[in-house]
């Protein structure tokens, strides 16, 4: 790549960033109808799917955004705790918490160093987290506040099954944006396909890490485990 190819792909990623740190902060009251339009309506689904795989009574949330997962982790009668980075998140997600008249807690911080105690949680889980979420001081940080036997759960990603010229558009915004891993195999349950590369960090943290795939009408989505060693777990695991 040349020099004038060097310049358009930093400033095309500065660019990219600081579109994402606004979606995030300043302009966080855009982020439902955003994440909506790219998912073709299927962004709560595609969140929602991660439940069926909390286990325990004591769930954290990272980077819980708007606070819908979390509002409906606190519906179905788990304790909850939320963190997110955004102040501007933070006070949505309060808002439609304390609309639902339930006991729950959110934190500011950040995943790499979690202010909480030892073995504290039965399930962490996160949903269309940025990359922080495979950072080794992450996975190491998870680790310590889930008890023995806990897991964390991810939903790193969703896909279009059917084709057409508003999907192949939405594609063509993922990978500009870098939000693809790569190639999905809608079949290929088990397989981590691109995310092998990331199975020495969860092993050396003392996770085992399975993928899932749940199915829509039009879409599908990635559900990652990651199964704290110590205790045995009712989902299967692929190595």
């Amino acid at each position: 790549m040349n020099r004038v190819g060097r310049i358009f792909m930093s400033w095309w990623r500065w660019l990219i960033r600081l579109g994402f740190r606004l979606l995030y902060n300043e302009l966080a009251w855009m982020y439902d109808v955003v994440s909506w339009l790219v998912s073709l309506g299927d962004w709560r689904a595609w969140q929602m799917a991660a439940l069926p795989y909390v286990r325990g009574k004591r769930v954290l949330e990272l980077g819980h955004g708007p606070g819908h997962v979390l509002l409906a982790l606190v519906q179905q009668g788990y304790e909850v705790v939320g963190l997110d980075l955004s102040v501007y998140m933070g006070r949505m997600a309060w808002q439609r918490l304390q609309r639902a008249k339930r006991p729950f807690l959110l934190v500011r911080g950040r995943a790499q160093a979690l202010p909480f105690a030892d073995e504290m949680f039965d399930t962490v889980l996160a949903t269309f987290p940025t990359p922080y979420i495979v950072e080794p001081e992450t996975i190491t940080a998870v680790s310590r506040v889930l008890r023995p036997g806990g897991r964390l759960v991810i939903v790193p990603e969703g896909h279009f099954i059917h084709s057409g010229l508003i999907v192949r558009f939405l594609e063509w915004l993922y990978r500009i944006t870098g939000q693809r891993a790569g190639a999905f195999a809608i079949d290929a349950e088990g397989d981590l396909g691109v995310w092998q590369q990331y199975v020495p960090i969860f092993q050396k943290a003392g996770f085992t890490l399975s993928k899932h795939v749940v199915k829509f009408t039009r879409t599908a989505v990635t559900v990652l485990v990651a199964q704290k060693r110590d205790l045995p777990s009712d989902v299967p695991l692929v190595q």
